[in-house]
């Protein structure tokens, strides 16, 4: 996806948390100025393949084995953990380092890939974190426009930008284990992100003309557009 089709769903998720396009932007330049091109060709390899989207909801624990039926893993922040303590290799950690970069850090001295994600409030943790990570492996993330080595291919959560990225990489089959849209343990804050992580996963579903069964239920509460996107309202 690139930032034009991108932007217009951008500017309706910063408008409706309140959120500031010049805070990203910072924040982006900060992880520009730590990180090094990364070599997307590493992760082209799942082009036609079946990718495990994997979210750190409570449920992972109880459906973590469906991660490993699929030929490729892209885990969400925490899910790498669970994922790895029950000795399922991860292939891409998509983490905004809010939770566990520490898990990140260890990865990338492994030579496993971390998509590092910028945003306004994480600002801090790219200055005291990036550094501690193996640049090869770092491929730099941002919801504003990307600049030098830091790119955006779309999504808002680290969940759903991870599907993003499998989609972007030519992914064949999104399997989705770990998700949980109505979690009752969460605040306010990360339910509304959750809202917003299902509506855009409804946008990338109709995009790739694919049906994710975790929507099964709740598209009707999507609404049928993101306005403002010419492609997904030409394929309504």
């Amino acid at each position: 996806m690139n930032f034009e089709t991108w932007d217009p769903v951008y500017e309706r998720i910063l408008a409706d948390f309140g959120f500031d396009r010049s805070g990203d932007e910072r924040a982006r330049d900060e992880l520009a100025a730590l990180a090094n091109p990364f070599d997307e060709s590493r992760l082209r390899v799942v082009d036609g393949a079946s990718v495990a989207v994997v979210g750190a909801a409570p449920s992972l624990a109880e459906e973590v084995d469906r991660a490993a039926d699929a030929d490729y893993v892209f885990a969400a922040s925490t899910a790498a953990d669970v994922l790895r303590e029950n000795g399922i290799s991860v292939d891409l950690m998509v983490t905004d380092l809010d939770k566990n970069p520490g898990t990140a850090r260890e990865l990338t001295r492994q030579g496993v890939p971390v998509a590092a994600h910028a945003h306004g409030d994480n600002r801090p943790a790219i200055s005291e974190w990036i550094p501690q990570f193996d640049a090869e492996h770092v491929l730099a993330t941002t919801q504003a426009a990307p600049a030098g080595p830091v790119v955006d291919y779309g999504g808002f959560t680290d969940g759903d930008r991870a599907a993003f990225l499998a989609d972007e990489f030519g992914a064949g089959e999104l399997t989705f284990v770990g998700w949980e849209f109505d979690d009752p343990t969460v605040d306010e804050m990360k339910a509304k992100k959750l809202a917003w992580a299902a509506r855009l996963l409804g946008w990338l579903e109709r995009r790739r003309d694919d049906r994710f069964p975790i929507l099964d239920g709740r598209r009707g509460s999507l609404g049928s557009s993101l306005k403002g996107d010419a492609d997904d309202e030409n394929q309504q």
